[in-house]
């Protein structure tokens, strides 16, 4: 177990690498923040030249790669951290010098427990991407095959572990303070992040996620998920096929393909709605860097967008998915009564609230952006109106739906580069409405009725069991020690994280941030 000296002398590096790049000023400004906090914040920056303008990505860079996979959860959550920080973190994407190729050679003669030479014909000895958890090369198969190659970065496990567990204890004792950040509930946030970090340094995992979601995705050819080579990935090394194309982030190469930029915006919104509201499972890291433009060709007569690392997967079971797309489509149409009565049944806003004061209040911060095009929104505007929502309303922070939320501002901002004249509101609209007829009919929701109904029903015999254990009989020998409790049946509608964004008016208008 690591001393509180240990964790306080780590908190003391990070807090004045921080502000060094100016990352703290946001705390002392803050008036929510205790006085205590602000106090330290202002102490770590005695003695050191702050630049102008506060550079939180390069903070996190500079402090190690479980730092980056931190700032990356925390641009998504411009309510704990504020939108300028937010928006900044958002840059952080993996991108690390590489490891010398002997390192590479090592950590794959151990996963393979021999040489790698046994199983590839050729690697690259120049990594294509280097990341904070791992890189990747390209290589060839003994059968001729071309494929990505992604290995685990040496010690990597240990780091995350030792950084992390200082994040929990300094959430923990945050909590403690009450007030605002109670409400923001850090440990949570650390949880989250927790379970996605472990995740991906198991590569298998990442691996059975791009299995998964290619079956999913296998209504949208237009969406290229890889193969994976499973005789050839263990728990540190994952191959891949190889994705031939252009990465969307090299804009010039991507123009110099002249294809219509328009119709691969509309496949990337399409495919990540099908993905998160049809399917339930959504590739949660979809930046520029991890999209490629495939042109046509191979039997192909459309562009295709090709996608890559799985390491972060989001999941939404139906009935979450269901009620995503009455928040949406609710909002899409102006219906904010319908949007406010959905939040008071699933218990997102306390039942004292008055639920036509929290229409009104949704009211205010969606009809000003309804029908404008993303680059005429006040991004600063919409960001004030849903922070004073979730304030005034008493609405918890529900964190493991903000990775949604996340990815769908990472979807918006790839798409606009793509297409400037896009309207996230009416590109969502058709696909909404067309899921929202088909799941939300007399006859879908009926199926639903049934399907429920006879799960309760084969439920009936163990609990009249229990029952009957517990119930004396006259006579009878001393009751035996009872029978662990039954879980908690399933809410009626599950919580799908509100969040200081608030999944009120944040599911949709996220495309916008």
């Amino acid at each position: 177990m690591t001393s509180s000296v240990t964790h306080t002398w780590r908190l003391l590096r990070w807090g004045r690498t921080l502000a060094r790049h100016g990352a703290l000023r946001g705390i002392e400004a803050d008036t929510n923040a205790p006085a205590g906090i602000r106090r330290l914040a202002r102490i770590a920056r005695i003695g050191v030249n702050t630049p102008a303008v506060p550079r939180y990505a390069e903070a996190f860079e500079a402090i190690g790669p479980a730092a980056i996979k931190l700032g990356q959860a925390l641009a998504t959550r411009p309510d704990l951290v504020g939108p300028e920080a937010a928006h900044d973190l958002a840059r952080l994407q993996d991108a690390l010098p590489p490891l010398p190729f002997a390192d590479v050679e090592a950590a794959l003669t151990i996963a393979y427990e021999g040489p790698w030479s046994q199983h590839f014909a050729h690697i690259d000895p120049v990594a294509v991407g280097a990341a904070s958890i791992a890189q990747v090369h390209r290589g060839r198969t003994h059968d001729g095959r071309d494929v990505a190659i992604k290995v685990l970065r040496p010690g990597i496990e240990a780091e995350m572990a030792q950084s992390i567990e200082t994040y929990e204890w300094a959430a923990a004792h945050a909590e403690t303070l009450g007030g605002e950040f109670a409400r923001l509930r850090p440990r949570a946030v650390i949880a989250s992040f927790k379970a996605w970090t472990f995740a991906e340094l198991d590569l298998r995992r990442e691996a059975a996620s791009a299995s998964e979601l290619k079956a999913a995705m296998i209504a949208e050819p237009d969406f290229l998920v890889p193969d994976v080579d499973w005789a050839l990935t263990t728990r540190r090394v994952l191959v891949i096929d190889w994705i031939g194309g252009v990465k969307m982030s090299d804009r010039a190469a991507v123009d110099a393909l002249g294809l219509d930029r328009a119709a691969i915006a509309a496949t990337l919104v399409r495919s990540f709605l099908r993905q998160a509201i049809g399917e339930g499972f959504f590739h949660a890291d979809m930046h520029q860097g991890n999209l490629f433009v495939i042109p046509p060709g191979n039997g192909t007569e459309h562009p295709r967008i090709g996608v890559i690392d799985f390491g972060i997967m989001g999941r939404l079971d139906r009935r979450a998915r269901v009620y995503l797309a009455e928040i949406i489509y609710g909002l899409l149409t102006g219906n904010y009564r319908r949007v406010a009565e959905i939040h008071f049944e699933a218990g997102y806003v306390p039942a004292h609230h008055d639920i036509g004061e929290f229409a009104t209040a949704l009211r205010a911060v969606g009809e000003p952006i309804r029908g404008l095009a993303t680059r005429d929104i006040s991004i600063a505007n919409l960001l004030d109106g849903l922070f004073a929502i979730t304030r005034a309303f008493d609405m918890a922070v529900q964190p493991h739906l903000l990775l949604l939320q996340k990815t769908m501002v990472m979807v918006e901002g790839v798409a606009l580069s793509l297409d400037p004249d896009l309207n996230m509101w009416n590109a969502a609209e058709p696909y909404v409405a067309a899921w929202m007829r088909d799941e939300l009919s007399p006859e879908a929701r009926l199926a639903d009725s049934l399907v429920l109904n006879w799960r309760g029903l084969r439920q009936l015999p163990r609990i009249l069991r229990q029952l009957a254990d517990r119930v004396p009989v006259e006579g009878a020998a001393p009751p035996q020690p009872p029978l662990p409790p039954l879980p908690d049946a399933p809410s009626r509608w599950p919580l799908v994280a509100v969040g200081s964004l608030a999944l009120a008016v944040g599911v949709v208008v996220g495309w916008l941030i």
